[in-house]
Formats: structure tokens, C-alpha cells, sequence
């Protein structure tokens, strides 16, 4: 028997995993090769998984050029690396931490093939770091898009500082500092904010020093004795050259971007940065960004008695989102507080990882807050949440204004988290009009959630169960099968395992895989045409390089990922990516949504 066999019906063995993975949050799957031993490998992606979002880690299956490779494991073998794992597992000089239960180990049987699945949950913030052998500094890992990476020094640190929860980063006390380093204007602009939000408050009456040590700003070490500015107040009130000292945070760098497109030379129309003409904290950000931002916002007569109501609750989920961008951000990683407005979108971007996972992140209700001190600042204007409730604000206001729901994108080296409301229809005449020229005129009249997925996929290039969990009001699992359902009837194809699967709108075989779907849903007039719109393209034709480049340019619009160009002109993304998309960008003719993460996953291109 050979050792290793490959799988003739690759499709089933993906169907089989995906129906296995479907019943977990795990997002990310790493297969072992396992016929010779335990993989000492395994308590590196254990470690990786653990400190990010979680995942599944598969023994029996390997994968080779994108396909897939039975392993040929005994039931011996099964049982011997279950008890391998569950010694390993609750022996410190191994890992750190156990995060498993029984149920989390399971093995399963596929054609006579022994299979088995370690799902690997995220650990909390006060697990973390989870790190292999009894060296953090030498043993932690993390998990990009690439695969397992040891963490430096530094952000094994930050994550020892976040999982101190009894200190939070902005408690910190700034050793010589005075009120010389404090902006005088700044507080006293609070005072009046805070006088109008809550014009009978206590703290109102106290001095400078009395009302920052109330608010968190100013602190006495009951332990050590020590006292003196925080990191919060001077984050909040202090000046800029004050901030920026090596003892304070010398990364510390708020802009705001304005990119309307009416720039030839495809720079911001306008922007907010500390250019030395106002005190750059966090304060004045609020004060000079927050208005911007809210008055591209729509505002519908409306009255409450005889007065008019300006303040919309998508006006209230553009605060909730800037507040956010504060009190969650790390101060102690090398980026910058960046909030644009590109065309027809708000991105937020802070410095730091999330605290929870992003299911629970979207699910509300938990208040982890990075800088407790900052929320409190903010609260007191009336302008935060602690009861985990902004998330559901911002997901109403969206939701109000009936425009596509916001998500949320992580990165990292350097770690950020990237918060995206558009200010966009899920279904505009755009979109409409580019699935009629593919699918032909009736594909608005298949099912609602049908339209909105292939909506969806087609404005952002791709959609995912996890994306499609908080635009459709359906269950995961639900959500699976329909994707399942899409992908028979081949209006998707899909690219992946588990729940990190992708989903795009097939481009190349449309003619053929419609035909099923034609007579059953949608009426003989789609697959015409289809026949028409995009039959005669469905064939890879000989282009010169520049005329890829042309093509290239007259897709992108709108910001669209690798993949969407890669299907739509009928050409290799690994070509595109090595070979004609850098010369493109170093030419100015495209750009980088995230141009400081050339490798970002989640990268898209648009054109200058």
C-alpha cells in the first residue's frame, strides 16, 4: 500500500471536510502530514491558531499543488496520537495552555481512510500569549495568510500587556510629567463638552487636576505610591511634542484622508494631520474629524415636536466607529490612528489586534476595552458605550440608511484592525447591471438571497460565510448549504475549507453551468443571455501585455481584489500579481487599498 494516495473525486473529500468544519468557528485549516509520527510542526500552528482566531488542525490529509493526498493512518496510529496529544497538551514544557475539550479531538473515517481533527479554539486575552516549550520569547507563534510566524519580542509584550487586565495600557503613569505638557485649550474645550452633555455633574466643580484624576488622567499608585500624568491624559489633552516623547508614544501619528477621486495625480483632496497648526491629540482629532465625517452623511427632515432632528442613528454609528478607532487602538505599535473616506466609504484603521474574535466582536454585547481610561473620557461626553452595544449601533445605522453591512478586516506586521462602513446599496444599478450582463436579464427575479449573495460576491470580488453571516439574518450552517446550493446550480465557485472558504462568480465556464439552473429557476431567456453577454469570452484569448494593462484599468473602477481580475480577463493572478500588476502600480496607474500591506489578504486594486 503506498504511504500517501492521491484522491480521484477531489469534490468529495472537500464536501466532506466542509460538512465536518461546517459545525465549528474554527476559520483557518492546516494539514499535517502524519503517516511517519506526530508532527513536532503541530504545537507551532497550535500555538498560531490559539493566539489569533482559531482553526482546525487535520492529520490524514495533505495537500500538494491544490490537491488533496490521502494519508495512510492506522487505527494503532489514531490512538496513539490522541494520547501523544493529551499528554503533550497538559504538560507545560510542551505548550503553555490547554484550550481543548474532549469533543475538540475527533476522528473520523472517509472511504476506509482514518481522518483526525484537532479544533483548536482562540484563546482569551488573558491566555494569551499561548506559547510551546517554557519560553514565550522563543516559543509564540502567530498565523498569517502565509502560515505559522514567530512573534518577536515586542509583540509577545503587547500581548502579556493585554492579558493584565487589571492594568489597562492607558493606566500607565508617565514619570515626569507636569502641567507644562498638558494643552490648557484642550481642556478646557472638555469642560464644556462634558457641561453640556451632563450639566449637573459633580465633577464639574473639581479643579484641573482633581477632575483628570476622575477621569482617569491623572493617577496615584496605591501600591507603589507613585503619581503622576497617565498615558490617557496626555493621549486625550496633551500636546503633540509631549505625546510623541520616547517616555509617552512616539509612534503616535491621528490623520484623516479625503480621497474624492478629483485628483489627476490621484492624491487626498483634503486632510487632517499634525502638521504643527493645532495641538494633534486625541481630542482635538475628535472635534476637527468626527463633523467632517458626519456631514457627508444624509439628513432627512424630520421633526420631534417643533424641533428638527439632525443627528441620524447612521450619524450615531460614524461616532461609535470614531470612538472606537480610540479606545481600542494600541499605542505601543508602530502605526498610525488613520481614518479615510474614499470614494463612497469610511475606513477606520487602529494600531493593536482584537481582543475577542470576530464573531463575538460582531455579536456585541462584551465590553473589552484596550483603554479603559480613554472610554470613561469619551463616555463622559456622551459619546461611547461600555456595555459592548457600539458595535450593535453601528450595525443599525447601516442598517437604517439601507447600505451594505460594515466588516471588519485585520492585519498584520504591523498589527491593525480596519473597520469599512460603505456607503453603498447592497443591490445599486451598478451591481444590477453588471450581474444582468453575465447572468442575463431575469437574474433579478431569483430568490432575495440568491441576489444577495451574488450582489455581494460580485461588488467585493469574493464573500465568505462569515461576511454573508451578518448581511443575511441566517444561521452559519444555513448559510453553508446555500452556498452549496449556488455552487450546484453554478452561480458561485468555491475556493478553500471549512469556514475560510471563498465564493466568486464564475467567469470562464458560465455558458455550460447556467444551463441546469435555467430551466428549474430562473426561465429560458437567461441562458440567451448568457450566450450572448458572455459566451463568446468564456475562451482565453492572446493579449499583449499592455493590452492586459488596458483591461485591467477599464475594470477597475472600484476597488476589486486580485481574483475578480484575474477571472474577468481570463488570466493567471499569480501572473498578475508578479508581473504586471508592480509595474502598474510603480507607474501610478493603479493603487493599493492597503498600500503599507502589499501582502494583505484582503488587498484590493483601483485605478488612478
Amino acid at each position: 500500500m503506498k504511504i500517501m494516495q492521491a484522491f480521484r473525486d477531489q469534490e468529495k473529500i472537500r464536501e466532506f471536510l466542509n460538512d465536518i468544519l461546517t459545525k465549528r468557528e474554527s476559520e483557518d485549516l492546516e494539514f499535517k502530514h502524519a503517516s511517519g509520527g506526530f508532527p513536532g510542526s503541530f504545537w507551532d500552528t497550535y500555538s498560531s491558531f490559539a493566539n489569533t482566531e482559531g482553526g482546525t488542525i487535520i492529520f490524514g490529509v495533505e495537500e500538494k499543488n491544490g490537491k488533496l493526498y490521502l494519508d495512510v493512518i492506522s487505527d494503532e496510529k489514531v490512538e496513539k496520537y490522541r494520547k501523544d496529544f493529551w499528554s503533550n497538551v497538559n504538560n507545560k514544557s510542551t505548550v503553555s495552555c490547554n484550550l481543548l475539550k474532549n469533543d475538540d479531538v475527533e476522528a473520523v473515517k472517509f472511504n476506509g481512510y482514518n481522518i483526525m481533527l484537532f479544533h483548536i479554539p482562540s484563546a482569551t486575552r488573558e491566555q494569551r500569549p499561548v506559547f510551546r516549550t517554557t519560553n514565550p520569547y522563543n516559543g509564540t507563534f502567530k498565523r498569517d495568510f502565509e502560515g505559522d510566524f514567530k512573534c518577536t519580542e515586542k509583540e509577545v509584550q503587547r500581548m502579556f500587556a493585554d492579558a493584565n487586565v487589571s492594568k489597562p495600557a492607558d493606566s500607565r503613569i508617565l514619570p515626569n510629567y507636569s502641567f507644562e505638557d498638558i494643552d490648557k485649550e484642550s481642556l478646557q474645550q472638555y469642560r464644556q463638552l462634558f457641561a453640556t452633555a451632563r450639566p449637573n455633574h459633580p465633577w464639574l466643580g473639581f479643579d484641573d487636576k482633581k477632575l483628570l484624576e476622575k477621569l482617569g488622567g491623572y493617577r496615584i499608585d496605591r501600591e507603589t505610591g507613585e503619581e503622576g500624568f497617565t498615558l490617557a491624559g496626555l493621549l486625550m489633552f496633551g500636546k503633540y511634542d509631549s505625546i510623541t516623547d520616547n517616555a509617552c508614544s512616539p509612534d503616535f501619528f491621528p490623520d484623516y484622508q479625503e480621497w474624492m477621486d478629483n485628483d489627476p495625480n490621484g492624491r487626498w483632496s483634503a486632510r487632517i494631520y499634525p502638521d504643527g497648526t493645532w495641538e494633534a491629540n486625541l481630542f482635538q482629532y475628535y472635534r476637527r474629524v468626527l463633523p467632517r465625517l458626519q456631514n457627508f452623511l444624509p439628513v432627512p427632515f424630520k421633526l420631534e415636536g417643533n424641533q428638527r432632528i439632525d443627528e441620524t442613528t447612521a450619524h450615531v454609528a460614524v461616532r461609535e466607529a470614531f470612538i472606537n478607532l480610540c479606545v481600542h487602538a494600541d499605542f505601543s505599535v508602530n502605526a498610525s490612528l488613520i481614518v479615510k473616506h474614499v470614494k463612497n466609504e469610511f475606513i477606520f484603521s487602529n494600531p493593536g489586534t482584537l481582543l475577542i474574535t470576530k464573531a463575538q466582536y460582531y455579536d456585541g454585547g462584551q465590553s473589552v476595552c484596550r483603554n479603559k481610561a480613554l472610554q470613561k473620557m469619551f463616555m463622559m461626553l456622551g459619546a461611547a458605550e461600555k456595555a459592548g452595544s457600539g458595535v450593535d449601533k453601528i450595525l443599525k445605522g447601516w442598517s437604517d440608511a439601507n447600505w451594505r453591512v460594515p466588516y471588519i478586516e485585520t492585519t498584520l506586521r504591523p498589527d491593525t484592525v480596519n473597520l469599512h462602513l460603505p456607503m453603498v446599496a447592497l443591490l445599486d444599478d451598478g451591481i444590477q447591471q453588471g450581474l444582468i450582463r453575465i447572468f442575463g436579464n431575469s437574474i433579478v427575479n431569483v430568490d432575495h438571497n440568491y441576489l444577495t449573495t451574488l450582489s455581494l460576491a460580485y461588488s467585493e470580488g469574493s464573500v465568505t460565510n462569515e461576511r454573508l453571516r451578518f448581511v443575511l439574518n441566517m444561521h452559519r450552517a444555513d448559510i453553508t448549504m446555500l452556498l452549496k446550493e449556488m455552487c450546484t446550480k453554478g452561480l458561485l465557485e468555491s475556493e478553500g475549507y471549512g469556514r475560510g472558504t471563498k465564493y466568486h462568480i464564475p467567469i470562464s465556464n458560465l455558458e455550460s453551468s447556467l444551463d441546469s439552473y435555467v430551466g428549474s429557476n430562473v426561465g429560458s431567456n437567461v441562458g440567451s443571455n448568457v450566450g450572448s453577454n458572455v459566451g463568446s469570452n468564456v475562451h482565453k484569448k492572446r493579449m499583449s501585455k499592455e493590452e492586459i494593462r488596458g483591461e485591467i484599468i477599464s475594470i477597475c473602477d472600484d476597488w476589486v481584489s486580485l481574483e475578480y481580475i484575474a477571472k474577468m480577463i481570463k488570466r493567471n493572478s499569480a501572473y498578475l500579481l508578479n508581473h504586471v500588476i508592480p509595474s502598474m502600480l510603480e507607474e501610478g496607474l493603479i493603487e493599493r487599498m492597503f498600500p503599507e500591506s502589499p501582502r494583505n489578504p484582503y488587498q484590493k486594486y483601483k485605478k488612478k
